[in-house]
């Protein structure tokens, strides 16, 4: 159930080509087919945003590193206290 709601304005040509594609899909509404386009783009984007892919090579260098790695330095220190204080995970 729908708990939030979002208006907005946006040019008639707009409003029309999205109304045939949503018609096209079988949605049911505009609405449907707006909330719909959203939620895979916002997905899409976050998961983007939120991950690294590397090739493999790379990868293994990586592991290489943290396995044999020393104490961590000043930089990587702060490095980690930045992180932290920006929120990421």
């Amino acid at each position: 159930m729908a708990t939030a709601r979002l208006d907005m304005k946006l040019d008639l040509e707009i409003k029309q080509k999205a109304e045939k594609a949503s018609a096209l899909l079988g949605m049911r509404s505009l609405t449907e087919y707006v909330v719909h386009l959203m939620d895979e783009d916002a997905s899409r984007v976050i998961a983007q945003h939120e991950s690294i892919t590397v090739s493999d090579d790379v990868f293994d260098r990586f592991m290489h590193a943290c396995e044999n790695a020393k104490q961590p330095n000043k930089a990587l220190r702060e490095a980690l206290t930045f992180t932290r204080k920006q929120g990421i995970k």
